[in-house]
């Protein structure tokens, strides 16, 4: 048996912010606690979603104690804010981050029993759905929006945790790419990569399946011609990248990732490198490592991404041609080719093992081991 989960609506297209006051008001909402991070309120990105609010007439408070890397003190702090706010709803506004900290909060106040945040990590048993979340992204790559997912960090042992739980998706996605537009081009880069990653990994992980299959192909396609476009500022690819990341999000998020995600965790977690540019130098490296157990797969993704005549290539060469696709695109939008800038030898054996150790990592296509990561590691050092 094989389930998905998806968001109650969504919204799509240039404007429908307008929605996140028209889903209020038509759920009977009072009032709203707007998550969202210090930059998105200093550069005015947030205050497109409050115009809207104001302009409704509907109250919110806003909460913007919230990192790159969300931690369990930020957690903490936006239980406490919802607490005392007397809100009844949640918009969350941004990336990954905004998003992933309001369902931690969301689910801590309709579960109190896991108000310790530890405890929400991997598969927690929770029974209440959590406080309803409107998420409006401003990124197009973590397609947190539409996951049952969210990663937070724990500072403290130097990890990120993921957590997993149906009851944590937000009622409503509102993606507006005119949220989008003011992302410089190294974030549009490294945040288009990780849904790239997102959409390769779910497409070759244990659990795909027909249904996931259907939405990752399709989102590797939209990416792979979109992303450069958006890199440069093109709306047309700002608007592709939208719906590409949003689409990945619907499959990965019911079938689970890989080791390209659970050894980019550990980079978050102990040197603080944004998320998308850690899976995108990680991503050819395991592609290549996970080629064998991927049966004719490779064949679809390097279609895919655009590469010709692979109907007439051997496995081994469409295989090829995947992998230099994706390494390619990654070079073109500048990320980095490896992780000499990043990583610290002295570090590879805590990291090796802190992904073994991920949630992301039994979704894999091929048994590996923490020995197996630790080469992975040193072949991009």
């Amino acid at each position: 048996m094989n389930r998905f989960v998806l968001n109650e609506t969504s919204y799509h297209g240039a404007g429908a912010i307008a929605a996140v006051a028209t889903e209020i008001q038509a759920r009977g909402f009072k009032k709203a606690l707007v998550a969202s991070d210090p930059d998105l309120i200093k550069f005015g990105v947030t205050k497109k979603v409050t115009d809207v609010l104001d302009n409704a007439g509907i109250a919110y408070d806003i909460f913007s104690e919230i990192k790159p890397n969300p931690t369990i003190e930020n957690v903490q702090a936006g239980v406490a804010a919802f607490k005392a706010s007397g809100a009844d709803c949640i918009v969350a506004i941004g990336g990954g981050s905004s998003m992933d900290t309001a369902k931690a909060v969301g689910i801590i106040i309709t579960n109190p029993e896991f108000s310790d945040v530890r405890s929400l990590e991997g598969v927690a048993p929770t029974k209440n759905p959590c406080v309803p979340i409107i998420a409006v992204p401003t990124t197009a790559g973590t397609a947190a929006e539409v996951t049952i997912n969210y990663v937070i960090t724990d500072v403290e042992k130097n990890r990120k945790m993921v957590c997993v739980d149906v009851h944590d998706i937000p009622v409503v996605a509102v993606v507006d790419p005119d949220m989008m537009a003011t992302m410089p081009k190294g974030l549009t880069a490294a945040t288009g990569m990780d849904a790239l990653t997102h959409a390769i990994e779910g497409y070759i992980t244990g659990g795909a399946w027909t249904l996931s299959d259907m939405f990752h192909i399709e989102a590797i396609r939209i990416i792979a011609r979109s992303l450069r476009a958006a890199v440069k500022g093109e709306a047309e690819g700002r608007e592709g990248m939208a719906l590409g990341q949003y689409i990945a999000g619907m499959g990965f998020s019911n079938v689970g990732l890989g080791i390209v995600h659970s050894m980019a965790h550990p980079l978050g977690a102990l040197y603080d490198t944004p998320h998308g540019v850690a899976n995108a130098i990680i991503l050819p490296t395991v592609m290549e490592y996970n080629a064998p157990a991927t049966g004719e797969k490779y064949r679809e993704i390097a279609r895919a991404m655009g590469v010709k005549g692979v109907d007439d290539m051997t496995v081994e060469e469409y295989r090829a041609a995947a992998i230099a696709a994706v390494k390619q695109l990654s070079l073109d939008v500048g990320i980095p080719a490896d992780l000499k800038e990043i990583v610290k030898v002295e570090d590879v054996p805590f990291l090796a093992q802190s992904a073994y150790d991920d949630a992301c990592r039994p979704g894999n296509p091929r048994e590996t081991s923490v020995e197996d990561i630790t080469a992975l590691y040193m072949s991009l050092l």
